[in-house]
């Protein structure tokens, strides 16, 4: 689920550089980061796009502050979703997005992670600052961030779309909702694919749009 690894960045500034996401509690990688970092007048400071410890294991390693989001040179952004403490840092056109938007496949959303609603109100809210380039915690860069963003909004309401047809129908197995909106989704990630099903079902809640009498397991 995190594709290669942990994407992290450091970023050159004229007061030291600031580390973007260290990643797990991995040795050898922080040793990499101190020493990228050395060559640019040592470590100014450490941020979190989130608190999962795929992002933020290795922080209290490099013996650096830990930064709030709005200290340093990045405008934060506020994106719940993925994780309820969620942020992007925009530099100009560029914007270190951590699992907001991934640089392939899509980004895992929990119904504990602020909700399905307030995942695509962050993904929309990313998309009018019309950012140049992503830099995502997991994956490649992405360089058409609003074809990207936009494919993540049809590739959610289009699982909507599946659940509420499904709903429509009678069903009411979630076994079998999983396998009308996720029908292509591998069975390894299935359990995975339960999770987010979840929050889309929360979702039709607040929304009003879950039929009366519950679901059966």
């Amino acid at each position: 689920m995190t594709l290669e690894g942990t994407n992290t960045y450091v970023f050159a500034a004229a007061e030291g550089a600031y580390v973007i996401d260290p990643g797990p509690a991995d040795e050898g990688h922080v040793e990499r980061i101190r020493a990228i970092a050395a060559d640019r007048g040592g470590i100014a400071g450490v941020l979190l796009t989130h608190s999962h410890l795929d992002h933020a294991e290795a922080a209290p390693m490099l013996d650096a502050p830990l930064l709030d989001p709005g200290d340093g040179p990045f405008e934060a952004l506020a994106t719940p979703g993925h994780a309820d403490d969620h942020v992007c840092y925009l530099l100009g056109e560029v914007c270190f997005c951590g699992d907001l938007v991934l640089g392939a496949g899509s980004s895992f959303v929990p119904p504990d992670g602020g909700s399905l609603s307030a995942y695509l109100d962050s993904l929309r809210l990313l998309r009018s600052r019309k950012p140049a380039l992503l830099c995502p915690g997991h994956g490649p860069y992405v360089t058409d961030p609003a074809a990207k963003i936009d494919e993540y909004l049809a590739h959610r309401l289009e699982r909507e779309r599946k659940l509420l047809a499904a709903l429509a129908a009678g069903e009411r197995s979630r076994a079998r909702l999983l396998d009308a909106a996720w029908d292509d989704v591998s069975s390894e990630l299935r359990p995975a694919a339960a999770v987010v099903m979840q929050a889309h079902l929360e979702k039709l809640d607040a929304d009003g749009r879950l039929p009366a009498g519950g679901l059966v397991d």
